[in-house]
């Protein structure tokens, strides 16, 4: 077994760099990175429904879309990740078998940490670590968190999302609530320090692992993935299950209300209603999103070319792209 610790703290990096392993690498790898805050969102969900988007493109927060199921999760520079990425296939342990080492390490410190649920390890009934897998082509992907001191408050703040706005199909994310493994510790230890503990016990538990540093090369091809999909919209948020939105603002026109129904990323349909006053016909603005990409850059760049408040009155942009997201 390689065990690998990512170079990088950039989330896209990082998510590349389990595809890149699972599908380029012969040996069993225990992958271990850290990421600066980003949201990691699961393989079949729809992107917008799951973050507080308003509030991750104020903070400029990557987010990101992984090979994995599952629900969104929030990563920071206080949360350690862990990948087993194996060649087999057998899921009859579910997923006890590659949270084993993260457990003993924090029974060891006299956490009573335990797998409870299909994928989730608690202390106390608090959730500090979600899991997911993917079995593919003979090899098995198996990923988790690890809350050690993250920012609770703003994985709060990112995920918060208003139900009632959207309606689709997709996986919902099933919120818990959340812990760190540092309020739990007998004796304070730095985050460093318990990545060397879980590093040490994947190596007792398998004998043959040895320390393997990503090459040029392999830097290389993994930006690459980043450039042509990670780091892309299309992947992020495009490939995002049909879904509808609905929401109404207040302006000093007088009430907005927007409905878009969205399929693969892409406006098919917008409908603007409201007691504002229009001095042109408002299907010609909602024509001219028809085709465009559910993105905060293309919608603006509609809606400076249509010269909006034409049809909506006094309005500003910033409010109508609230309205939109």
């Amino acid at each position: 077994m390689l065990n690998i610790f990512s170079p990088s703290h950039y989330a896209p990096f990082n998510i590349a760099l389990e595809e890149y392993i699972l599908k380029n690498f012969n040996d069993d790898c225990f992958l271990l990175y850290i990421n600066e805050p980003c949201i990691i969102v699961g393989r079949f969900q729809n992107t917008i429904a799951e973050i507080n988007y308003h509030w991750v493109q104020e903070h400029k927060i990557p987010v990101v879309r992984r090979l994995t199921g599952g629900g969104t999760v929030f990563h920071d520079l206080g949360n350690l990740n862990f990948s087993f990425i194996m060649n087999d296939e057998d899921e009859a342990g579910g997923f006890a078998k590659y949270t084993a080492p993260v457990l003993r390490v924090l029974n060891d410190l006299g956490v009573p940490a335990k797998l409870e649920g299909r994928n989730d390890l608690t202390i106390n009934g608090l959730k500090f670590s979600g899991n997911a897998k993917l079995v593919k082509g003979g090899k098995t992907l198996q990923h988790g968190t690890i809350l050690f001191s993250s920012h609770v408050e703003s994985l709060a703040q990112a995920l918060k999302v208003n139900p009632l706005k959207f309606a689709d199909k997709a996986v919902k994310s099933v919120r818990a609530r959340v812990t760190n493994v540092e309020d739990f510790l007998q004796q304070p230890m730095a985050l460093e320090d318990f990545i060397s503990l879980v590093r040490s016990k994947v190596h007792s538990m398998y004998p043959q692992s040895r320390d393997y540093f990503l090459s040029s090369e392999d830097k290389a091809a993994v930006q690459n993935l980043v450039d042509t999909k990670y780091d892309c919209w299309d992947w992020n948020f495009g490939k995002s299950p049909q879904y509808n939105l609905a929401n109404a603002i207040r302006t000093k026109s007088g009430t907005i209300e927007v409905y878009l129904d969205v399929s693969n990323g892409i406006i098919t349909s917008l409908r603007i209603f409201g007691d504002f006053f229009s001095g042109r016909d408002i299907n010609e603005l909602e024509r001219a999103f028809s085709g465009v990409a559910h993105d905060v850059q293309c919608v603006e760049e509609i809606l400076a070319k249509m010269d909006y408040q034409t049809f909506l009155g006094e309005v500003s942009e910033a409010e109508l792209i609230q309205a939109m997201f």
